[in-house]
């Protein structure tokens, strides 16, 4: 299958637009001082920085003007994935760099950090503000034993206390780690307990949907359960008093406390810990659908200058931004966005409910706040497009110039919804990436066309292609997604697997020494980029192969669909079953009508071989606690595999959802 071709771009930056954008200056720049292809717009860049690979990052770490506290020998010294060894020699520290801009008197007083909750009263933290905390923090885990390499864990949801804690775990060296509290214990503990954290700071509670959920309870069995810690610290967000051997959060960081020996916090010495250049940052972990989590290290340089390339050239942000994503700390969009800090923007957290009171809340928020860039998934967009809701019209998103979207493919009625209900020249962003490098593989180019149901182009420095089974690039034909050189944000390894036996196996088993990441995408003839979905659990019919997400932007086009997941099982007699199951909207009823333009729909859009054997209805659709519908476990428990071996329970987001799946296997065998 190939991408269809649109006629004209839905959107295209315009001149003023194109000369303002921080990648055009930083073209010219590179192209007078390291041989940058001065003609050619992003095409040529973008060639330059996968052939240069070395020139390229070096001009990125000189244009953000990174501070190696002693130099690098060379930028790359081995290219062989895994084992790439970056900028080696170096020191620096990722804290550093991410409150900077407190350093600057005219702007130290101005809002580093904007939170809101479910209220929608927005509080601001001044960058003199949030430095000053870091430092308090920083000093009381120095004085905790905390060093370089050390593990400290936050059981925290989107609050500036989260920020502050992996900054100051970043500026002593630390490893930060951390989970939502929607998390439960055992899916937290199947985490933290591998990667052996010495201080937990955790909050009692959160608020989610106009209620209060209350976690002292779970606090109490993660400190049961991790025999490592050190120390606790409490973060009163119900506003309950510190459990017995907790530290209050108020004691160590709050303007006005003072230490033990009797200073005012915060006047300690704010000294950053320079670290090698690949030592560990923070780590995230996968889904773990199927068996514990990967836990993924990423290093502070590494992660320092993907973000820097990614936040101030491909997001286009800069000091007069306010970069608003709607994530929570479990997903490593959270940690993205805590990188906002690194280009002088102000970052807004937001902490509730994605549609409470009601659908259009993330974009209150983004008004109240006065988002630039406002990034959030494709099922919210989807949602509020189903739901009729109007947000151009109703909210006042005049400074919204870029709205960002991931998790999933945004489908192209996405793009047209938002086209048409937000604004008519609003730059939108499909981007896609992963946990696994904790940022875009392909995604937002400020410079280029739009063209609906298409990501703008492969990311600088990221040497996309697609590939055919036998590893031959293919254009404009569906291929696997690979990476042929190494990035900086590649991880460093696995937590707990010393032999890399596991991360090789992850990523680098089907084509050896090339980064495979698991997605069916299309690369355009023009270098725009079109996902299909993941290619582990691929719809392949008498040879054809499609992408989940084309069967979901097709069929939940119809209002009676709310969700879908679609399965293509192999048969042991050689036959293919394909079941599509259905959540209805309310009030909706699956009978042979709808049944009929289900089928239809997929016939007429998409291909008379990938029409299902069955269609079921389901009383919902299983999501991994990030959001992503659980395509293989599904799989696995329709070919017959207990729920305990087809899934790790505490990585899904209703559990009692996949018995279903379960029991129709039981009734089909």
């Amino acid at each position: 299958m190939t991408a269809s071709a649109s006629p004209a771009p839905l959107w295209a930056p315009d001149p003023g637009r194109i000369e303002a954008a921080a990648i055009t200056r930083f073209q010219a720049w590179a192209a007078d001082r390291y041989g940058a292809p001065a003609d050619g717009g992003y095409a040529a860049l973008h060639r330059w920085s996968v052939e240069e690979l070395e020139t390229f990052w070096r001009a990125v770490a000189d244009w953000f003007d990174i501070r190696f506290a002693t130099p690098y020998e060379r930028v790359l010294a081995d290219r062989a994935m895994p084992g790439a060894r970056w900028f080696p020699g170096a020191t620096l520290n990722y804290a550093e760099h991410a409150l900077r801009t407190a350093e600057d008197p005219a702007r130290a007083q101005e809002p580093a950090l904007i939170h809101l909750d479910e209220k929608q009263r927005p509080a601001t933290i001044s960058w003199a503000e949030l430095r000053r905390q870091v430092t308090a923090l920083a000093a009381e885990l120095r004085r905790l034993g905390v060093r370089p390499g050390d593990r400290v864990s936050g059981y925290l949801p989107n609050i500036p206390q989260a920020v502050t804690a992996l900054l100051a775990t970043a500026a002593v060296g630390g490893v930060w780690t951390s989970c939502a509290p929607d998390f439960g214990a055992r899916s937290v503990l199947d985490r933290f307990q591998q990667v052996e954290p010495v201080v937990l700071i955790a909050v009692d509670g959160y608020r989610y949907g106009g209620k209060e959920h209350d976690r002292t309870g779970t606090v109490a069995e993660l400190r049961r359960e991790l025999p490592t810690l050190r120390a606790v610290i409490h973060v009163p967000l119900l506003g309950t008093p510190a459990p017995e051997g907790a530290l209050p959060w108020a004691d160590l960081v709050d303007a006005g406390a003072t230490t033990a020996a009797g200073t005012r916090i915060g006047e300690a010495s704010d000294v950053f810990e320079h670290v090698p250049f690949d030592h560990p940052l923070w780590i995230l972990y996968s889904s773990g659908t199927t068996g514990l989590p990967k836990a993924i290290v990423q290093s502070q340089g590494g992660i320092l200058l993907e973000h820097y390339k990614q936040i101030g050239l491909h997001c286009d942000l800069g000091p007069e931004d306010r970069f608003f994503w709607y994530t929570s700390t479990g997903w490593m969009m959270w940690n993205f966005l805590v990188s906002g800090l690194l280009t002088g923007t102000t970052v807004v957290l937001y902490d509730g409910s994605p549609g409470h009171p009601a659908v259009d809340a993330q974009w209150a928020v983004a008004e109240r706040t006065g988002a630039t860039l406002f990034g959030t998934s494709a099922a919210y967009v989807m949602a509020c497009r189903k739901a009729g809701a109007h947000p151009g019209r109703d909210h006042d998103l005049s400074r919204v110039r870029c709205v960002a979207t991931t998790g999933s493919p945004l489908p192209p009625d996405g793009f047209r919804w938002l086209h048409d209900e937000v604004a008519d020249d609003l730059w939108i962003a499909s981007v896609s990436g992963g946990t696994d490098v904790c940022s875009c593989f392909a995604g937002a180019v400020p410079t280029l066309p739009v063209h609906i149901g298409e990501l703008q182009a492969a990311c600088l420095g990221t040497d996309l292609q697609a590939w055919d089974a036998q590893g031959r690039p293919v254009v404009d034909e569906v291929g696997e997604l690979v990476v042929t050189n190494p990035m900086p944000s590649m991880p460093v390894r696995f937590w707990n697997d010393p032999d890399d036996r596991r991360y090789r196996e992850s990523y680098f088993e089907t084509f050896p020494g090339v980064w495979r990441h698991g997605d069916w995408i299309t690369l355009t003839g023009r270098g725009s980029v079109v996902i299909h979905g993941r290619s582990d659990s691929t719809l392949n019919r008498q040879g054809v192969r499609m992408g989940s997400a084309d069967i979901y932007e097709a069929v939940e086009r119809l209002p009676e669909i709310r969700e879908s997941l679609v399965i293509g099982l192999e048969q042991p007699d050689g036959g293919y079953w394909m079941p599509l199951f259905v959540h209805l909207a309310p009030d909706a009823v699956l009978d042979d009508t709808l049944r009929d333009r289900v089928k239809r729909t997929i016939r007429d859009r998409l291909s008379p071989r990938h029409v299902p054997d069955e269609i079921i209805e389901v009383p919902g659709i299983p999501h991994t606690l990030t959001g992503k519908r659980i395509e293989v476990p599904v799989k696995r428990l329709l070919q017959g595999a207990a729920l305990d071996q087809a899934v790790s329970a505490g990585s899904v987001d209703n559990v009692e959802l996949l018995r279903f799946y379960e029991k129709l296997a039981r009734d089909r065998a």
